[in-house]
C-alpha cells in the first residue's frame, strides 16, 4: 500500500513540474541546470571522506559575485566544477566567446510517400571554459595563503551531449569521467590541519545565504555591461590594455597589446 502511495506521489509531482514548464512558470533552462547539478552532486558524493564537496557556492568578487556549481576540496587540490546539462553536438574552444549546440533531428512522415526531413537546430551558450577559469581565479585569490595548492577548473557535461569538436586547455569531460579525473590527482599538498583550514575558509566566505539569485543576476548583468563598454572603446576587459587587430590562420581577431602577459582575444 505504501509503494502505491509513493508511485502516485511521484506521478503527481512529475505532472505538476511538466505543467509548470509548459505554462512558463518554471524556466526550462533553469530546471535543466538544477537537474544537471543534482546529478553531478550525486556523483561527487561517491568520493571518499577525505574529499569535501561544496554545492552552489556564492563568492564575492571585485565586480560583484560569482556562483560556482561545485567545489571539491582535497589535499591533492581544489576543483572548481562548472556543470552543463545539454543534448546534441557541442562545438567550442578556449577562445570563442560562445559555444555552439547543434541538435539534428530526422523526421519521417507519410503524405503521398515516405519522406525523411532533417532539421538542424543551432543555439549558442557562453563559453563554459571562461566561466570555469574565472571561478578558479576567484578561488586562487581566496586561497592565496596556500600558494602551492593547485586550483583545477573543470567543465563537466551531463545529459545527452556529444563533445563533437571541443578543444580546451582545461579538462572538459562527461559526467561519468569526473570521478576518475579528480582521483588522477595524487600528489599531496596539504596536511590534515591545512585541509580543514581551507574547508573552513570557503565555508565562511560562502555568501549563498546572504545573496539571492536575483541579486547575483543583477551583478552579472552589470559586469557584462561594463565589459562590453570596455570592448566597444577598444580596452582589454582583463588587464586594461589596448585591443589590437591581428591576423591569424583562422582569420582576423582582436588581441590585447600586452600579449603574451595578457592572452585576451576577441573574434
Amino acid at each position: 500500500m505504501v509503494e502505491i502511495y509513493n508511485i502516485l506521489f511521484i506521478l503527481i509531482a512529475a505532472t505538476i513540474i511538466i505543467l509548470f514548464i509548459r505554462r512558463g512558470w518554471i524556466n526550462t533552462a533553469t530546471y535543466k541546470g538544477h537537474v544537471g547539478e543534482d546529478r553531478v552532486h550525486n556523483i561527487l558524493m561517491q568520493l571518499p571522506d577525505e574529499y569535501y564537496v561544496f554545492k552552489d557556492v556564492m563568492l564575492k568578487t571585485k565586480k560583484g559575485t560569482t556562483q560556482i556549481d561545485h567545489i571539491v576540496v582535497s589535499r591533492y587540490g581544489v576543483f572548481a566544477i562548472e556543470t552543463k546539462n545539454y543534448r546534441g553536438e557541442i562545438y567550442g574552444d578556449d577562445n570563442r566567446r560562445y559555444w555552439t549546440q547543434m541538435i539534428i533531428t530526422d523526421v519521417t512522415y507519410e503524405k503521398k510517400w515516405w519522406k525523411t526531413y532533417t532539421y538542424v537546430k543551432k543555439s549558442r551558450f557562453y563559453n563554459p571554459v571562461k566561466q570555469s577559469l574565472a571561478h578558479s581565479y576567484t578561488l586562487k585569490n581566496y586561497l592565496k595563503d596556500w600558494k602551492y595548492l593547485p586550483i583545477v577548473p573543470i567543465v563537466v557535461f551531463c545529459g545527452n551531449a556529444v563533445l563533437a569538436n571541443v578543444e580546451s586547455s582545461i579538462p572538459v569531460v562527461y559526467d561519468y569521467n569526473l570521478l576518475d579525473l579528480i582521483r588522477s590527482y595524487t600528489t599531496s599538498y596539504l596536511s590534515e590541519t591545512e585541509l580543514h583550514d581551507v574547508v573552513i575558509r570557503l565555508d565562511v566566505e560562502d555568501l549563498r545565504e546572504i545573496v539571492d539569485n536575483k541579486t547575483h543576476v543583477r551583478n552579472l548583468r552589470a559586469a557584462i555591461k561594463e565589459e562590453n563598454h570596455k570592448i566597444a572603446t577598444g580596452v582589454c576587459p582583463r588587464c586594461g590594455g589596448t585591443l589590437v587587430l591581428r591576423h591569424g590562420k583562422y582569420g582576423s581577431f582582436y588581441g590585447c597589446s600586452n600579449y603574451p602577459k595578457c592572452k585576451y582575444t576577441l573574434n
